[in-house]
């Protein structure tokens, strides 16, 4: 695995494009917030493609990178093996998951199913402080896209929809959703830094938002889905032709 230098190490508080919570006192200790800020900087380096599907993921090489040990590095890795973003091989140790055409349209089929499903359990019990949160998560992102901050792209999508979909009170189904989310991300930052597709996404987001407003439950619903299966598509197809280019 080859990649430029990192710019910085990780510090016990702080992780690369994050801001890591100091413990308080009597609070965890400090090797805590080290280990979780490596796991958000692994994290966001495979959610980028800074560590591009199937790569290895060396414990020694990714330590020196970040200037930890290599025990904050085992413990991440094995955390984004359950969240599904490494895969360890026998011969290979940990690699960068890599997802089938297949998968992939399955990931938004199930999305789309669970997330519809939420969202109109959701806007029944939605409040102004709900609609107040989502209007601030929508300038943001439309900020976001405006200077091409690509990091900030799939946090925020996350931001909106886990607010939308939130007041269900349904934490375990929220929490499938987030998974599939993240599986989804990197393909999705992807698809968007290369073919310019936030315009489409943030005039959807909106709709969602406004049909929900407007305690219109089944019309959001199908705002979600459509706006979930036909980002599916588009990173189908996009994937297809940059997999049939490389191949």
């Amino acid at each position: 695995m080859t990649h430029a230098p990192s710019r910085s190490t990780i510090r016990a508080d702080a992780a690369p494009g994050t801001t890591a919570r100091r413990p308080a006192a009597g609070g965890p200790i400090e090797r805590f917030t080290l280990s979780g800020a490596t796991l958000q900087a692994i994290r966001e380096r495979i959610l980028s493609g800074a560590y591009a599907e199937g790569d290895p993921l060396r414990q020694d090489a990714i330590a020196a990178e970040l200037g930890v040990s290599r025990i904050p590095v085992r413990e991440a890795l094995r955390q984004l093996e359950v969240e599904g973003l490494v895969t360890f091989s026998p011969h290979r140790g940990a690699v960068v998951s890599t997802f089938s055409i297949a998968e992939i349209e399955e990931l938004f089929e199930l999305r789309a199913q669970i997330e519809s499903d939420l969202v109109r359990r959701a806007v029944p019990k939605m409040a102004a402080e709900n609609f107040a949160r989502a209007d601030e998560i929508l300038d943001a992102y439309d900020a976001a896209f405006r200077s091409r901050d690509v990091a900030a792209w799939g946090e925020l999508n996350w931001q909106l929809h886990s607010t939308l979909l939130a007041p269900a009170q349904r934490p375990l189904t929220l929490g499938i959703a987030a998974r599939l989310h993240r599986h989804a991300e990197r393909y999705a930052r992807m698809q968007l830094a290369l073919t310019h597709g936030e315009s489409r996404a943030s005039e959807e987001h909106r709709a969602i938002v406004t049909a929900a407003r407007r305690h219109n439950a089944d019309r959001a619903a199908q705002l979600m889905g459509t706006h979930i299966t036909g980002a599916g598509r588009s990173l189908v197809r996009f994937l297809r032709e940059q997999r049939s280019e490389s191949s």
